[in-house]
């Protein structure tokens, strides 16, 4: 064990040094990086361990924030010399908690958040560390973006490489289908490109298929005219509308604008200023919304959602893309505890809104959530088997969003999600990879489909053999 102030049980692949020996090569380790090295003893450990997940409460025995590539290549040797198990942290927002590890390696690449903007090209390639505020904050300099999480503080990494589904996943496709090359350390320390013309099978892999095949230090997406200004917002009904506000939602999504992207959202409405008090602490319906085309036109095509059923609040408004891809931050601090379920709707059934709305009425946080995202669009016209990404005949991604304070209440939220979600996963055909916890191999499978997840395990078997990046949604080396 590494001592701190509490013991470090060291996670291993297939044996280990002794305490001793371990304890001399991470100092020899540390005099070798250019980052810096963090252990169980260091004040900065604690801080360093959390994750945005308050679910999550891991020990790894060590982590470094790596400074470049060179350090990035040092961890996985050394990892693979020690027999280390490696976590590697992005953004740690992912809800499974798979950015640290028990007594392994964490790879952080916190202090790797370096964005530029090619102009010429249309692109722009930022390192593993950046966030998506960050990532909008420099595209946006130029009027620029690409299809990014709707919460500012997830990572760029991981939400990408597992898919990437945001405001303009209708107008531009998925995060994953933006990405036009990465740069990526294989388990034996060798760095590689991926792209349509270098390790083709790779780049294939890596769109969807999470950080099974390698460590990637730096991604190269293609950037589109969007804003500075959209037509965002929501509008609110009280509950007792939610069954003609959800039907109104699947008719309008049928034939609406690539331009526009929404999110159907049951919820319980916070005492904010900009919320009429009478809906305050009760439980609403909301569509919110991203169109990004011209405003003026943007004020025709939402017109019949915004005066449908007379909602309590109206907030869709011209507003700067980087206000609305921040809009949700409020409702998803972190340290809560989050538990989630998830799964791809072929359509938002009359059977499937009932049995949302039964599950909704037993909610036993006033956190949590049912969120139904609405794809289509270019997200549907990639062709399938262009990537890993799987599941583009979707029409709706349904996440039930159970998040509370008290580790104490644990118990009856997990209850109420899992119950949940059997009832309402007869509606479901597959999951999206980035809303999974860790529910087993049959369900991520369920991410990609039987014949993907055979490609997949054949990919993993030529570029990680042993399983050494096993810390994820874990695909298995074909046998």
């Amino acid at each position: 064990m590494i001592k701190g102030t509490e013991s470090v049980t060291v996670e291993v692949n297939a044996g280990v040094k002794s305490e001793s020996g371990l304890a001399t090569a991470f100092s020899d380790f540390k005099t070798s990086l250019r980052g810096e090295l963090i252990l169980p003893q260091d004040k900065d450990y604690d801080l360093a361990r959390k994750v945005w997940n308050g679910m999550i409460d891991k020990r790894p025995a060590a982590i470094v924030r790596c400074a470049g590539v060179s350090d990035v290549i040092r961890s996985i040797k050394f990892a693979m010399e020690n027999n280390l198990t490696i976590a590697v942290r992005g953004g740690g927002h992912n809800v499974a908690g798979n950015a640290v590890c028990d007594g392994g390696l964490v790879i952080d690449f916190s202090r790797m958040k370096s964005v530029r903007v090619d102009l010429a090209s249309g692109t722009a390639r930022a390192e593993p560390g950046t966030t998506w505020g960050e990532f909008d904050r420099e595209t946006q300099q130029f009027g620029l973006a690409t299809t990014g999480g709707l919460v500012s503080s997830t990572g760029i990494a991981g939400f990408a490489l597992g898919g990437g589904i945001g405001w303009l996943v209708r107008k531009y496709g998925s995060t994953c289908d933006n990405l036009v090359s990465a740069d990526v350390v294989k388990a034996n320390g060798e760095l590689v490109r991926a792209s349509e013309s270098e390790n083709q099978d790779l780049f294939w892999g890596l769109r969807g298929g999470g950080g099974n095949f390698g460590v990637v230090t730096s991604f190269e997406f293609k950037v589109h005219r969007v804003g500075p200004m959209v037509l965002g917002g929501l509008v609110v009904h009280p509950l007792a509308k939610a069954r003609e506000v959800l039907s109104f939602f699947r008719e309008f999504a049928r034939d609406s604008s690539d331009d526009l992207t929404m999110l159907g959202v049951l919820f319980t409405a916070p005492p904010a200023p900009f919320l009429p008090e009478k809906i305050h602490n009760t439980q609403v319906v909301a569509i919110a919304g991203c169109y990004c085309g011209p405003i003026e036109e943007g004020e025709e095509v939402l017109k019949p959602l915004r005066e449908f059923g007379t909602p309590e609040v109206d907030l869709f408004q011209p507003m700067p893309y980087r206000v609305l891809q921040s809009f949700l931050d409020a409702v998803a601090p972190p340290g809560l505890q989050n538990y989630w379920k998830s799964g791809y709707l072929a359509e938002l059934s009359d059977e499937a809104i009932e049995t949302i709305l039964e599950y909704n009425s037993k909610i036993p946080s006033p956190l949590s959530a049912v969120h139904i995202h609405q794809l289509g669009g270019q997200f549907s016209r990639v062709l399938d088997e262009s990537s890993a990404f799987s599941h583009r005949d979707a029409s709706f991604a349904l996440n039930i969003v159970s998040t509370w304070p008290d580790p104490k209440h644990n118990e009856k939220n997990i209850a109420w999600t899992r119950e949940f979600f059997a009832s309402i996963q007869r509606f479901t055909n597959g999951v999206y990879v980035n809303f999974l916890g860790q529910e087993g191999e049959e369900r991520v499978k369920a991410a990609y489909g039987e014949e993907k997840f055979q490609r997949l395990q054949q990919l993993k078997k030529k570029y990680d053999p042993t399983n050494f990046f096993h810390h994820n949604q874990n695909i298995k080396p074909a046998e």
